[in-house]
């Protein structure tokens, strides 16, 4: 077997067409999605290594698409502000950065102009970043492999979706030792193309003149980049890790990592959040629980998305849970609110206003409340079905780090019972679904304090305002 061959069946390949590299043509292409980074990517070095055996340089392809589903400036502006950062330290691994806007820069059409030996793309489940791979493959003359550049362990060898936490923890567990090591970055050998007969667009001025959503405005708190989620990184070691297994479920304690704007767009890569928590300076029961929530639930997570099509609908609800709630479909509702109500925090309960506000204002929710969230939009809404639609849309919408198998998971979770169990005893409307109210979770930390908070941020942004 040669060393290319070799490379071909190394597991993290998900393999999407064969045959054998030109080798007339003129470079290794990796075209660039979901892990937006020069480090730590997997894909990359797939691309390096590849380059290297076939004696070509290697060429990172991005393309900006206009109208990525329930994207909008939020999400545009923060994934713009990691791509400025990336031609400076591709070009240090000795990588070329072509900068496109799709349809009029597409990659297939970079690929007509380059001419490439081979493709190697970056996984995504996401149904529409899965159809838009598939086309790819279906027309290039080339061999398309991508890489599961953004789990620890490869998804494929998990097989099937799991149906709970302790079902998969111990496949990952096993795993583990195999995949959970430092990532080199190699740098590829040949020279850099030079004269790309294809033009890279300016970072600062791509988003200009597009037609994407612009009624969303970027968020105030996060800024995009790999450098910013690497400040965000050594901040939660420093300070919020320790302490982490008491106070994750604590919204007036804020003690998360905030790290999932920049997972979801691929800023950090999972190999380097693991490993850093691994060898931090913590309590072993607070990196425990940390890679716990890290690696077996946000992987169970992808694992639903990945073997599951309903995953961001009702549709996607396990058998015991789509029975009780059809139970109670008719159940009267003592409050029900419309999509826009919710959207605009007007609701009677101040504290799912306040996650609200949390979430337009900043991009970014408490884990714990997305729970509370969408329990209560399933509460106040007309049915079980809506209440999934509303919470995906609100969720997409404003979180930055919308979009994402983790969010989906957690809707899922907290509307139709996935990853969990029934519980008792029998509700109106929830049936047995897991219920959550403002007295059980107020009992758990200071909801009076992350009230206050998210009020007094909602005043300074009127005051900036005017």
């Amino acid at each position: 077997m040669t060393d290319l061959e070799q490379l071909e069946f190394d597991p993290r390949i998900f393999r999407r067409a064969r045959g054998v590299p030109d080798s007339e043509g003129s470079c290794v292409v990796y075209w660039m999605q979901r892990a937006q980074r020069a480090t730590a990517n997997l894909a990359l070095n797939v691309a390096i290594e590849a380059g290297n055996i076939l004696r070509k340089p290697v060429v990172v392809f991005f393309q900006v698409l206009p109208r990525s589903p329930r994207a909008n400036l939020r999400h545009y502006e923060f994934m713009r502000q990691g791509l400025a950062e990336l031609s400076g330290t591709l070009r240090k691994r000795n990588v070329a950065f072509v900068l496109g806007r799709y349809p009029e820069q597409s990659l297939l059409g970079f690929c007509s102009v380059v001419r490439p030996c081979l493709v190697i793309g970056d996984e995504n489940p996401l149904r529409e970043a899965e159809r838009a791979r598939a086309r790819v493959a279906s027309k290039l003359a080339v061999p398309f492999w991508t890489v599961d550049a953004d789990v620890i362990v490869p998804t494929r060898l998990l097989g099937k979706e799991h149906y709970a936490a302790r079902t998969i923890r111990p496949k990952i567990q096993a795993l583990l030792p195999r995949f959970l090591k430092p990532l080199p970055d190699p740098s590829a050998r040949m020279r850099r193309l030079r004269a790309i007969k294809h033009p890279s667009l300016n970072v600062r001025t791509v988003l200009e003149k597009i037609p994407i959503d612009r009624s969303v405005t970027p968020s105030n708190e996060f800024a995009g980049g790999v450098l910013a989620a690497q400040r965000t990184l050594a901040r939660f070691l420093r300070h919020r890790l320790r302490g982490y297994a008491r106070n994750r479920n604590h919204p007036d304690l804020d003690g998360t990592s905030q790290l999932s704007p920049y997972i979801h767009f691929g800023q950090i890569g999972p190999h380097a959040v693991a490993l850093a928590v691994k060898g931090a300076d913590a309590p072993a029961a607070d990196r425990k629980a940390f890679l716990e929530e890290f690696i077996v639930r946000r992987e169970l997570a992808i694992n639903f998305v990945r073997f599951n099509s309903a995953y961001d609908s009702f549709d996607a609800s396990e058998p015991w849970a789509d029975r009780t709630l059809h139970a109670h479909l008719r159940d009267p509702r003592k409050t029900v609110y419309s999509e826009a109500e919710l959207e605009a925090a007007e609701t009677h309960d101040p504290l799912w206003n306040a996650a609200q506000k949390q979430m337009v204002l900043t991009g970014w929710m408490h884990g714990y409340l997305r729970m509370y969230w969408a329990k209560k939009i399933l509460e106040w809404s007309p049915s079980p079905a809506e209440a999934f639609e509303i919470a995906v849309r609100l969720n997409d919408r404003y979180e930055v780090d919308g979009r994402d198998p983790n969010g989906y998971a957690g809707i899922a979770w907290a509307i139709v019972g996935k990853h969990d169990r029934a519980w008792g005893p029998e509700r109106p409307v929830y049936g047995k679904i897991r219920y959550m109210s403002f007295n059980s979770i107020s009992r758990k930390f200071d909801s009076k304090a992350y009230i206050g908070r998210i009020a007094a941020l909602e005043k300074g942004r009127d005051e900036a305002l005017g």
